[in-house]
C-alpha cells in the first residue's frame, strides 16, 4: 500500500521548494514593481502574481502530470534537437547569462552599496564579486554539507527578518503612496503581468518540478495521482509563501518613494528600509543574510548548470563547465545589476512564450493522444512570434532603428495579432493551432502513452 504524506511532509517539502525559488529577483522587483506603480499598484500586483506566482506553480504541476525524466526529456515530445536548445538556452538563462551573475549584483547593492563612497562605487562592486564569485567557484567544485546547512538557516532567517520588516511597514509605513510613473499610468496590470517574467521562476520550475517530484518519491510515494497530488498541495505552499511576501514587498515599496524617491532597482529600496526601520544594525543584518542568501543560490546554480552541461558534453568535464561559468558570471556580474535586468528582458520576452506553450501542451497532452504533431505546430507559431518580440524589444532597449526585416513583420503583427501591445500576442494564434491541430489528431490518430 502506498505511503501518504503528513502535513508536516507538504510543509517541509513545499518550504524546500520555497527556497529553490527564493533568489536575488523575488526580493528586487516587488520592490521596484511598488515604487514605480504607487496608487496603482493593485491591479500591478495582480499581473506580477500571475507570472510571478502562476506560472511557477503551473510548472511544477506540468512536471509532475508529464511523468518525464528531466526538462529535455519533456521539450522532447516536439523534437529531441529543440529539447537540447530549449533546455540548454534555459539553463544558460537561469544560470550564467542573468540569473546567476543577479545573484553577485544584488548582494552587492543591497548589502554593500550602502557602506561605498559614490566615487569607488565601480571599484568596490569589482572586487565584491571577484570575491563572490571565487567563493561560489570554491564551493562549486567542492560541494560540501556546509553549503545546504547554510540555506537550511538561512532561509527562514530571512523570511523571518523580511516578515518584521513588512510589519513594520504595514504598522507605521515610511510616507504615502505617490501617483505611478508613465510605465504604470495605464496597463498596470499587463505591465505588473510582464515584469513578473523577470523572476524568471516559471523558467526554473520546469527544472525544480523535477527535484520535488524526486523528493516525494523517496517519501514512498509512487503512483502518478499521489505524486500529482503531493506536488499540487507542496507547490501550493511554495508559491503561496511567495505570494504573501511579493505582496508585501510591492507595499514596502510603494510606501517608500516619498521617503527616499526613486530608485533605478528595487536593491537600494530594501537596504533603504531596513536603515530607516532599524538603523545600522538593521542594513548590516539584511546585508549578511541577503549576501550569505545570494551566495547558496550562486552556488546551487552553478552546480546544475554545471551537471545539466556535462552530460550533453560528457567529454568536457564538470569543474570545466562550472569553472568558465563562474567567470562568465564575474564579468556579466560587473555591467551592474539594472543592465542585468535591462538586457535579460528580450531573452525573456523570447523564452516564456515557449515554456508557457510547453506547460499548455503537457496539461492537454491526453486531449490529443500526445500527438507530436500538435506539439510543433504549437511551438512552432509560439516561436514564430516570441522570436520577433525579442529582436523587437532589444531594438528598443537600444533605442535602435527596427532591422530592415524586421519593420514589416513587426507592424503586421501589431495590425493583427490581438494583445500584441500587451506582449500577448502569441497566445491566441497558439490556442487556435492547438485547437486545429487537436481535432485532426482526434480524428487521425490512434491513442498512445507517453
Amino acid at each position: 500500500m502506498e505511503k501518504k504524506l503528513s502535513l508536516s511532509s507538504y510543509l517541509v517539502i513545499g518550504t524546500m521548494l520555497f527556497a529553490l525559488f527564493f533568489g536575488a529577483g523575488n526580493l528586487i522587483f516587488p520592490a521596484e514593481l511598488g515604487q514605480y506603480a504607487g496608487t496603482n499598484l493593485l491591479p500591478a500586483i495582480i499581473g506580477f502574481l500571475i507570472t510571478g506566482v502562476g506560472l511557477p506553480f503551473l510548472g511544477i504541476l506540468a512536471m509532475g502530470i508529464s511523468g518525464s525524466r528531466n526538462l529535455q526529456d519533456l521539450a522532447s515530445r516536439i523534437h529531441p534537437v529543440y529539447a537540447i536548445v530549449f533546455t540548454s538556452l534555459l539553463y544558460l538563462t537561469i544560470g550564467p547569462f542573468f540569473a546567476a551573475p543577479r545573484t553577485g549584483a544584488v548582494a552587492f547593492d543591497v548589502g554593500i552599496a550602502p557602506f561605498i563612497p559614490e566615487g569607488s562605487m565601480q571599484v568596490a562592486l569589482v572586487i565584491f564579486t571577484l570575491l563572490f564569485f571565487g567563493l561560489t567557484l570554491w564551493l562549486s567544485l567542492n560541494p560540501a554539507k556546509i553549503v545546504d546547512r547554510i540555506g537550511k538557516i538561512l532561509s527562514p532567517g530571512i523570511i523571518i527578518l523580511l516578515f518584521i520588516l513588512l510589519i513594520m511597514v504595514i504598522v507605521k509605513p515610511m510616507g504615502e503612496i505617490m501617483p505611478p510613473q508613465e510605465a504604470y499610468k495605464n496597463g498596470a496590470f499587463m505591465k505588473g503581468f510582464t515584469e513578473g517574467y523577470n523572476t524568471m521562476d516559471a523558467l526554473a520550475s520546469l527544472v525544480f518540478g523535477i527535484i520535488v517530484i524526486n523528493v516525494i518519491r523517496s517519501m514512498g510515494v509512487t503512483s502518478k495521482r499521489g505524486i500529482l497530488v503531493a506536488t499540487i498541495k507542496s507547490g501550493a505552499v511554495a508559491t503561496s509563501l511567495l505570494g504573501i511576501l511579493y505582496i508585501g514587498i510591492a507595499y514596502l515599496g510603494a510606501t517608500s518613494t516619498e521617503a527616499f524617491g526613486l530608485f533605478d532597482t528595487g536593491g537600494p529600496v530594501l537596504s533603504s528600509a531596513s536603515s530607516y526601520y532599524f538603523g545600522m544594525i538593521g542594513s548590516i543584518m539584511l546585508a549578511v543574510i541577503i549576501t550569505l542568501a545570494c551566495l547558496t543560490t550562486s552556488i546551487g546554480l552553478m552546480i546544475a548548470c554545471g551537471e545539466y552541461f556535462h552530460t550533453i558534453l560528457p567529454n568536457i568535464s564538470y569543474k570545466y563547465f562550472v569553472t568558465f561559468f563562474t567567470l562568465f558570471c564575474f564579468v556579466v556580474a560587473n555591467f551592474g545589476l539594472s543592465n542585468i535586468i535591462t538586457y535579460s528582458i528580450p531573452v525573456l520576452m523570447f523564452l516564456y512564450p515557449l515554456a508557457i506553450v510547453l506547460m499548455l501542451l503537457t496539461f492537454t497532452s491526453p486531449l490529443f493522444y500526445h500527438a507530436r504533431v500538435v506539439y510543433i505546430s504549437a511551438t512552432a507559431v509560439a516561436f514564430a512570434i516570441s522570436i520577433i518580440d525579442g529582436f523587437k524589444t532589444l531594438c528598443d532597449l537600444l533605442k535602435i532603428p527596427y532591422f530592415n526585416w524586421l519593420q514589416p513583420i513587426v507592424t503586421f503583427y501589431q495590425q493583427n495579432l490581438p494583445l500584441y501591445h500587451q506582449g500577448l500576442g502569441w497566445l491566441l494564434p497558439v490556442l487556435v493551432i492547438m485547437l486545429i491541430t487537436a481535432i485532426f489528431a482526434r480524428i487521425t490518430y490512434r491513442p498512445k502513452t507517453v
